[in-house]
């Protein structure tokens, strides 16, 4: 008789910022390597709203619209919740309890030495006009992000090459807390490294992002895309189209070199000798940009008609979610003699 090999489990998420809309960079770097990844884990994919209120409470944004908008986003690109549970972090409470668990456990100087704690304190600071609207939730974000992982006591969580480090601290408060209790409950979750996209360029030529304003997203429609593509930044110094271009600085041969890189090899090589005009590449990479989201906006507009469709997958994902960080609570609570 065969042995049947139970999969590893793998948890990810992302946050509902940015009025809820994710960004081909989002795509790119994260959401295709979900898809690739859920024929082969159990897989759990959430939404965290919760993380979101770090830099957005009190600003009176819509976290609930925002957040099913992004789990509109997974199932678009592609995410089957038959094979993955898809749920919003403040469905499943057992989050908050390990965190605060996990929070007795912690060193205050760990989290200062986060580097986006830094970085976010500076954003909160600006906006607040001083360091007191810093919270204690900004400090301590990095141990919900712990118990997001550890509660489901996951193998594996798939992130890009630079945010590699930012898992560190997980693992080291699952080490702490396996110390201290003499236990293996929690694994030290493995960074799986996903594919090296590169860094995509937004429409400005900058790094593509929702607080630059210069994103392509997944929820754009076509007539978005044509538009957007048509200001998209190439070659400043280009004045005539007889001006030699430089295609390794241009937003839209990086998009183009992407979804089609047979035809960024002739771009390329046509914008150097300035035998092509930049209008013809724009116009020709929003048709290849438009092809290639198409299949994800019939897949969106199916769940989107259907709110009663994405309630249940919620609904069921966060089920399945509790229940399985239930029984690692149970355990959590009986080592830590609170039972």
């Amino acid at each position: 008789m065969d042995t049947i090999v139970p999969k590893k489990r793998l948890l990810s998420g992302m946050q509902p910022t940015g009025a809820g809309k994710l960004h081909l960079g989002n795509y790119e770097g994260a959401l295709k390597a979900w898809v690739a990844l859920q024929d082969r884990y159990e897989m759990f994919c959430f939404v965290a709203d919760w993380h979101a209120l770090t830099t957005l409470a009190g600003t009176g944004q819509s976290i609930v619209a925002d957040a099913r908008s992004i789990a509109l986003d997974y199932l678009s690109a592609g995410l089957d919740p038959e094979k993955c549970a898809i749920f919003l972090q403040s469905e499943v409470p057992q989050h908050a309890e390990l965190f605060l668990l996990l929070g007795m456990l912690t060193p205050v100087s760990w989290l200062e030495r986060v580097p986006t704690y830094k970085e976010r304190r500076e954003i909160v600071a600006e906006r607040e006009g001083g360091e007191a609207g810093v919270s204690f939730g900004l400090l301590g974000y990095p141990v919900l992000q712990a118990a997001d992982i550890l509660v489901y006591r996951a193998h594996s969580v798939p992130v890009g090459k630079d945010q590699a480090a930012h898992l560190e601290l997980s693992r080291e408060i699952a080490r702490r807390f396996n110390h201290l209790y003499q236990t293996d409950l929690f694994p030290e979750p493995q960074a799986l490294i996903s594919e090296d996209t590169g860094t995509l360029i937004g429409l400005d030529g900058r790094k593509m992002s929702k607080s630059y304003d210069n994103a392509i997203y997944l929820t754009d429609t076509a007539d978005d895309i044509n538009a957007k593509m048509k200001k998209a930044f190439t070659t400043p110094t280009r004045q005539r189209m007889s001006d030699p271009g430089v295609p390794e600085g241009c937003s839209v041969c990086q998009l183009r070199r992407l979804y089609d890189p047979e035809g960024y090899t002739v771009q390329w090589e046509e914008c150097r000798a300035a035998t092509r005009g930049c209008v013809q590449s724009k116009k020709e990479t929003a048709d290849i940009l438009n092809a290639a989201l198409e299949p994800l906006r019939e897949r969106r507009k199916l769940y989107a008609d259907d709110p009663a469709q994405l309630d249940r997958i919620l609904a069921q994902g966060a089920e399945k979610a509790r229940d399985t960080a239930e029984a690692t609570l149970r355990e959590v609570r009986r080592l830590m003699k609170l039972v």
